[in-house]
């Protein structure tokens, strides 16, 4: 089955609307490793909230979604680029007890420390830049609440999101009032009228409905009576984007000491990918190259051939 985004437009007002469905995506992800059902719900909310935000990102890069937890879930991470490629991992504490009804606040924020990041990494940075992010309380009961709450905050967008994941798929879907046109800061009464629509009719959106409903469907069930301009669908899909390079470089930024250390002691390092879960093995020569100083071209270069 192929992956969906659907975006959208209601025709004379400044309000637009995404829907995606995760199915071919979500079973990649869950394919690399179990998670206990309460887990699996977060993170393929999370996954269907970063492809419908990483759809209205003007900029060649990846957004990195992250929830750090204070409970019995420590990390739940989600990265999507500009094509729609997600992959997506989550921890879980060495003790974890997962209850079987258990929701975000006693999953990821126990003790009140629980928070909620937002990275933006541009692919080609100029020199000096570096990836935007921004660090905010767990404000939410949910996913789509948290989420909210930082758009409105961060972004000064309104911003409503349905999210919806079992064991099978994972969507959701996105409604956005734009800035109003002119860059007037009184609101248009029209415009109010719209939006305050479309938010009622996706409220009437049920989790059961939601996950037992393609995606076309849903768009003329809820919103059968607006005049909406509809976009060529986009499609996501899984990707990892580690390779033996990357985890080089980050051997390396443990430094020498350490892995030689590590060396003595296990004969070579294993690493698996959190995402993927693909494996990669350096022995002692391996990690010695990481640290290799390349000579310049030109002593390598016979004597004869060397500019004098």
């Amino acid at each position: 089955m192929t992956d969906t985004l659907q975006k959208f437009l209601f025709e004379g007002a400044p309000v637009r609307g995404e829907l995606v469905e995760l199915s071919a995506t979500w079973q990649q992800v869950l394919s690399r490793r179990a998670y206990p059902v309460p887990v699996q719900t977060l993170l393929g909310q999370m996954l269907s909230a970063a492809a419908l935000l990483s759809a209205n990102l003007k900029f060649n890069g990846v957004i990195v979604m992250q929830i750090h937890g204070d409970g019995p879930v420590k990390l739940l991470v989600v990265e999507c680029d500009a094509d729609l490629r997600l992959r997506a991992t989550a921890k879980l504490a060495d003790d974890a007890v997962i209850p079987a009804d258990a929701l975000l606040p006693q999953l990821v924020n126990a003790h009140g420390n629980g928070r909620f990041v937002i990275t933006l990494d541009p692919k080609d940075k100029l020199p000096g830049q570096q990836a935007y992010q921004g660090i905010v309380p767990l404000d939410g009961d949910s996913v789509a609440t948290v989420i909210e709450n930082y758009m409105l905050r961060s972004e000064q967008l309104d911003t409503r999101l349905w999210l919806a994941a079992d064991g099978t798929v994972s969507r959701g879907l996105l409604l956005q009032k734009l800035p109003n046109h002119g860059g007037t800061e009184a609101p248009v009464t029209d415009d109010l009228e719209t939006w305050d629509r479309s938010v009622m009719l996706a409220s009437t959106l049920k989790d059961a409905e939601l996950l037992a409903t393609d995606i076309g469907t849903l768009m003329r069930r809820l919103f059968w009576e607006e005049t909406i301009r509809v976009f060529d669908p986009k499609h996501p899909q899984f990707h990892c984007s580690c390779n033996r390079e990357k985890v080089g470089n980050m051997l390396k930024m443990l430094g020498k000491a350490e892995i030689d250390e590590a060396i003595a002691e296990l004969g070579k390092l294993e690493i698996n990918c959190d995402f993927c879960g693909h494996h990669y093995a350096f022995d002692q020569v391996d990690c010695a190259q990481l640290f290799a100083v390349e000579a310049p071209v030109e002593a390598m270069l016979p004597p004869s051939e060397q500019r004098h």
